[in-house]
């Protein structure tokens, strides 16, 4: 299996300045802690699920992929090239073959320009076909995500979140990516409409030979689509591995208390929540040691004072986390 997206050590940090107060104090200036240190693996074909709750780091993360934000330290690279190197931060060949969709399409897509102008903008502007071809391409990604052909002569405010979503779909797959980057691509929409439209990306997964980084906080849904899944908190990651034995077995005391409160229909479940308590701390001021420390009830002395390396655990992925065989051995 090889890697099309390497990611390494990456940390993003956003400083704010310093305000009054800090001059006066002598203090420098508050920096947001955004990520801190991930190191992943996109391997070609599959569908990478990310997830955790907001504020740890998942967006971010989806934003320097595709270059929206440049780290403050560490490399992507795409094909063994760092695409913040200076000979690549200038080349619009990854930006084709590496494309986000939002969360929101109807504030991606511009609302002065009809459906089949926006597509046929981005087959122009990356010179994915001859003038005379575009019409028809337009045609054909209309046709590829379920879309009537009347719909390239309508505006985006004529259409529902679903299908301004299949838009956004159908723009990114018109300069023919090998990397898709979907950002709570259907958390906006009415959980029938989900389903659709996760399942029509599942299909041109395979019909196109796709790779999917599918950042979502909808358990299930990220369950239906992923091969594998990464648990991010506070912007590191806590585990990482296969997404049936993550969901069924998860080893992190994070990913467990995530998982068990998702809302389940088995009542044999009711009961077993391992509830998270306290709220996710501010990136402005992060914990030391093991960022989870202050939420966890395995938590000792040595959580407080170390960062735990993400490491592999009984063939079942990669978590990171001081006690992981002492809470798996009393589970």
């Amino acid at each position: 299996m090889s890697a099309v997206l390497r990611i390494c050590d990456l940390h993003l940090h956003f400083p704010l300045g310093r305000s009054l107060m800090d001059y006066a104090a002598g203090r420098p200036g508050r920096v947001v802690k955004a990520l801190n240190g991930i190191s992943l693996d996109l391997i070609k074909g599959e569908a990478l699920g990310v997830v955790g709750e907001s504020g740890c780091g998942k967006s971010t993360l989806a934003r320097c992929i595709v270059r929206l934000h440049a780290p403050s330290e560490g490399t992507i690279e795409f094909e063994s090239q760092d695409v913040f190197g200076d000979d690549n931060r200038s080349d619009r060949t990854y930006n084709r073959r590496v494309q986000m969709m939002f969360q929101d399409p109807y504030s991606s897509l511009n609302p002065r320009m009809t459906t089949g102008q926006i597509l046929a903008e981005a087959l122009s502007v990356h010179n994915m076909r001859p003038e005379a071809e575009i019409p028809a391409r337009v045609v054909e990604l209309l046709d590829l995500v379920r879309l009537p052909q009347d719909a390239q002569h309508k505006l985006p405010h004529e259409f529902s979140g679903g299908q301004r979503q299949r838009i956004a779909i159908a723009r990114a797959l018109a300069v023919e990516p090998e990397v898709l980057i979907a950002d709570e691509l259907v958390s906006a929409l009415d959980v029938s409409v989900q389903a659709q439209v996760v399942n029509l990306l599942l299909e041109l997964q395979q019909e196109l030979d796709l790779t999917i980084l599918f950042v979502a906080h909808d358990l299930r849904l990220v369950r239906h689509v992923s091969n594998r899944v990464a648990v991010i908190y506070l912007g590191r990651i806590v585990e990482i591995g296969d997404s049936e034995t993550l969901f069924s077995a998860p080893a992190h005391p994070y990913s467990q208390a995530l998982l068990s409160a998702a809302p389940t229909l088995n009542p044999d479940d009711r009961g077993k929540v391992a509830r998270l308590e306290g709220e996710l701390p501010s990136p402005l001021n992060m914990p030391a040691g093991c960022p989870f420390h202050v939420r966890c009830h395995h938590a000792t002395d040595v959580c407080k004072q170390s960062v735990p390396a993400l490491l592999p655990f009984e063939g079942r992925g990669e978590v990171a986390c001081h006690h992981v065989e002492e809470i798996n051995t009393h589970a």
